[in-house]
């Protein structure tokens, strides 16, 4: 007798903060490497967190980005290789700005076709007493030296319409900050890479740590 207990399996998810360019659905289907069919984004607000360890207004320091839930373990290893050794991953409470929509309402990466689901202008930060109860989420701060920063407050608006084109479709074929994820991916989730050796490679290798 067999037991089926796919049923009763429960999988982890993670909820993540993004404020950069994983805001837009596009780059992050494309380090996840899939369409997000289990994701709901909306756009969220954190307050009080000095993400780039600098001093900030309270409006500068009110972050405003996108709040993804249903993030598997792989996908957050993989969010993990995009960011870099620059960030760390913390834990925050991040008020949800709109209702969850599916990621994969718009699974092109047409630029056009996701301003459905993230507008290039982000929501205006609503009065403090009429936010939503938080939720705990993910974000990635910055660790480096702020000196490695731009002296400017990044713009999801500003990136959409000078930049964005550079990270989507065939335009961002070998970008340096895919390459990693890509790495990772092609190796099934494996950490090292195998290879096999013949018996004679075997036997030279043995004779060159004899003569050491």
């Amino acid at each position: 007798m067999i037991l089926d207990l796919t049923s009763k399996m429960t999988v982890q998810t993670h909820t993540a903060f993004f404020y950069g360019t994983l805001i837009h659905p596009a780059i992050l289907r494309r380090v996840i490497g899939h369409s997000g069919p289990d994701l709901q984004i909306c756009p969220a607000l954190l307050l009080s967190k000095t993400i780039f360890q600098r001093d900030l207004s309270q409006e500068e320091n009110s972050v405003r980005g996108s709040l993804v839930t249903g993030l598997s373990d792989e996908d957050v290893r993989l969010l993990d290789i995009f960011e870099g050794d620059e960030y760390s991953r913390d834990t925050v409470s991040v008020y949800p700005l709109a209702s969850f929509t599916p990621l994969s309402s718009s699974s092109s990466s047409k630029l056009s076709e996701d301003h459905t689901i993230v507008p290039d202008t982000i929501p205006s930060i609503p009065p403090l007493s009429t936010l939503p109860p938080p939720i705990s989420a993910q974000t990635y701060v910055w660790v480096d030296p702020v000196t490695s920063l731009e002296p400017r407050i990044w713009e999801y608006a500003d990136f959409v319409r000078d930049s964005a084109w550079k990270w989507v479709g065939s335009e961002a074929q070998g970008m340096q900050e895919y390459v990693e994820v890509d790495k990772r991916r092609e190796m099934g989730g494996k950490i090292v890479r195998t290879e096999i050796v013949s018996e004679e490679e075997e036997k030279k290798v043995g004779v060159e740590l004899e003569s050491k």
